[in-house]
């Protein structure tokens, strides 16, 4: 549970996480989905995730060269978590 945990750490993480469940991103197709992000923390973000082995980054060369990222294996493990944290989060306590 310590691993899980540590993997979503961080403010923004599991809104990063729903947008990869959909499929792969670009950087800038994150900052159009997620506006309220700076370049900094969705930088972190990415960043910690594929350390994490959450995601994985795709180089494209090209003019300029593009970044993919994605899910691995791993990472598509987390949907069913952060489908469980939604529907905790969403019944009120009582």
């Amino acid at each position: 549970m310590e691993i899980t945990l540590a993997a979503l750490q961080g403010r923004w993480t599991t809104l990063v996480i729903r947008e990869f469940l959909r499929g792969s991103r670009t950087f800038t197709d994150l900052r159009h989905a997620l506006p309220m992000l700076s370049d900094k923390v969705l930088s972190d973000r990415l960043a910690h995730l594929t350390e994490a082995g959450v995601l994985d980054r795709h180089r494209h060369p090209g003019r300029p060269p593009r970044v993919h990222y994605a899910l691995t294996p791993q990472g598509h493990r987390l949907g069913p978590v952060l489908q469980a944290l939604w529907d905790w989060g969403s019944h009120p306590s009582g």
